[in-house]
C-alpha cells in the first residue's frame, strides 16, 4: 500500500515574526513571493530554538492552505534575493526552470586582501562534500574524485582598493557553499568567512559575518515572460564597503 505524504504540521507564530518575515517582502503576486533574507536567519534545518525561514512563510498561508515554498536556499550567513511559489504549478514549473539552469543568481562579495588575478574570469572547479563533526564543509578536488561535483563561477571585480575588493559572482551550478569555496581556490576568501579562511578583520574595521549578498535574481515567472528581483545591500555590508571606499 502507498503510504500517504503527510502535509507539514502548521508553526505557531509570535506576532513579532510575523511582523519580521512581513518585513522582508521584496514581491508578491498570485504565483510567487520574494523576499529579502537576512543574515543570520537559516533558510531551512536551523538548529536551536529560532525558527527558520521556511518556518515564518506560515505567515502567508491562507487558512486550511499550505505556506508559500521555498524554491532554493542561501546559507544561513547570506543575505538577499530568496524565492519561494504560492502554488503547486508555480513550483512545479520554477523547479523545472531551476533544474534546466534558467535561474540567473547575481552576488555581491567583498573578498581580501585585494583583487582577484585576473579582475574577471570563470571558475570551473569540481567541489566535494566533506563531513567533519557536525559540520559540511566543501573542498575543491580533481574531476576524476569519486564524490566529484561540477561546479562552475563567473567572476568580476566591481571596485578594488588596498587590502579587499568587491567582486561580482555569477554561480552557474549551485553546490553548496560554492562562491565562497571557489573565491577561496583563487586566495581571495570572503571577509567574514570563518570557515573557508576570510579575513574578520579588514582595514581595521571588523567583518562581523559572512560578506556575502545575493543582489538579484532573474527567472521565468510561471505566468510568463521574464522577471529581474534585487535586493538593495544591508546595512552592515554596507557600512564596510564604505569604510573601505569600495562604495
Amino acid at each position: 500500500m502507498k503510504a500517504r505524504k503527510t502535509e507539514p504540521v502548521p508553526v505557531r507564530l509570535t506576532p513579532e515574526e510575523t511582523a519580521l518575515v512581513r518585513s522582508l517582502v521584496l514581491y508578491e503576486d498570485a504565483d510567487i513571493l520574494a523576499l529579502n533574507k537576512p543574515s543570520g536567519l537559516s533558510s531551512q534545518g536551523g538548529r536551536g530554538q529560532a525558527n527558520t525561514l521556511d518556518e515564518l512563510l506560515w505567515a502567508f498561508a491562507r487558512p486550511g492552505k499550505a505556506r508559500p515554498r521555498l524554491i532554493h536556499r542561501l546559507d544561513r550567513d547570506t543575505s538577499g534575493v530568496i524565492l519561494t511559489a504560492k502554488t503547486k504549478p508555480a513550483a512545479g514549473f520554477l523547479g523545472k526552470a531551476m533544474m534546466a539552469r534558467r535561474f540567473l543568481k547575481t552576488y555581491r562579495a567583498i573578498v581580501t586582501p585585494g583583487a582577484p588575478v585576473p579582475p574577471k574570469g570563470v571558475i570551473e572547479a569540481p567541489l566535494r562534500r566533506e563531513e567533519l563533526g557536525r559540520e559540511a564543509h566543501m573542498r575543491v578536488c580533481a574531476p576524476d574524485h569519486p564524490d566529484a561535483e561540477t561546479a562552475r563561477t563567473r567572476y568580476r571585480t566591481l571596485a578594488q582598493a588596498p587590502g579587499a575588493a568587491l567582486l561580482e559572482a555569477d554561480p552557474e551550478t549551485g553546490r553548496m557553499h560554492q562562491i565562497r569555496v571557489h573565491l577561496a581556490s583563487l586566495g581571495r576568501p570572503i571577509a567574514g568567512d570563518a570557515r573557508y579562511g576570510g579575513a574578520l578583520v579588514v582595514g581595521g574595521h571588523p567583518a562581523p559575518r559572512l560578506m556575502l549578498h545575493a543582489a538579484a535574481l532573474t527567472f521565468p515567472h510561471p505566468g510568463g515572460g521574464e522577471m529581474r528581483l534585487q535586493a538593495p545591500i544591508p546595512d552592515d555590508m554596507a557600512a564596510l564597503l564604505a569604510a573601505l571606499k569600495l562604495a
